[in-house]
């Protein structure tokens, strides 16, 4: 008779823990709106996405607004065309109007709306607009979204987070303002893709590690042990 090879049960435990903990922290958060990237130099002309996620299990999402601050604001919002979705761009006056190398600017894109489209469950999209000038002042821009359902409800993607508190439940898209010229920072936080391509490579970490773990605890062992006969001989 022989005596199979155990496994110690501690080692295994804290192997599965340790996976588990990793991947835990790898998992992105993107279930907010957020805006990619999240800095960019100040002034400075750049293509934003703005990343939307469908948390219902049952609902489509059908219509997304995003609204531009008027002060400062986001000059020359130009949205990219988006397969299924009808764009609209909404205007507001500037009082008073800003001088510019074209001469004085009197109104600012103060919103875009995406509607006829569907986001389905467990999908995000992403949707597009060119600024061709940032503000040149102030340390962030903070673009607030209405989110509606198919089934008729709106989340409402406008809550600040106050400097030392903790994240509010709906936050706004924040975009960082950098020094000119600057070259902006990676996206980071909900949704990004940088954020999604490191959780996948600890992910995989993880499973690696697991696997060797296991590999080692078994290795061990050694030769399979012959168990002492019941009978004398």
């Amino acid at each position: 008779m022989r005596m199979r090879p155990r496994f110690k049960l501690p080692l295994l435990v804290a192997t599965g823990v340790a996976a588990a903990g990793l991947l835990a922290f790898a998992t992105p958060a993107w279930a907010h709106v957020t805006v990619d990237p999240s800095s960019a130099p100040k002034g400075g002309e750049i293509t934003l996405g703005f990343r939307v996620p469908n948390e219902e299990a049952t609902a489509a999402t059908v219509k997304v607004q995003i609204f531009f601050p008027s002060d400062p604001p986001v000059l020359g919002v130009d949205p990219e065309e988006a397969t299924g979705w009808t764009s609209t761009v909404h205007t507001a006056p500037l009082n008073p109007p800003i001088t510019t190398d074209d001469g004085p600017l009197t109104s600012y894109v103060n919103e875009v709306d995406w509607s006829g489209g569907s986001i389905p469950p467990g999908h995000f999209q992403e949707f597009f607009v060119l600024a061709q000038q940032l503000p040149t002042t102030g340390d962030q821009v903070v673009f607030k979204a209405l989110q509606t359902y198919s089934d008729g409800n709106v989340v409402r993607w406008i809550q600040t987070t106050e400097p030392g508190s903790p994240e509010p439940p709906h936050p706004a898209p924040v975009l960082t303002l950098t020094a000119p010229g600057g070259a902006g920072a990676a996206s980071s936080g909900g949704g990004s893709g940088t954020t999604a391509v490191i959780g996948v490579i600890l992910g995989g970490i993880a499973v690696v590690l697991a696997a060797a773990a296991l590999l080692l605890a078994w290795r061990r062992r050694g030769p399979t042990r012959r168990a002492a006969q019941v009978d004398g001989g």
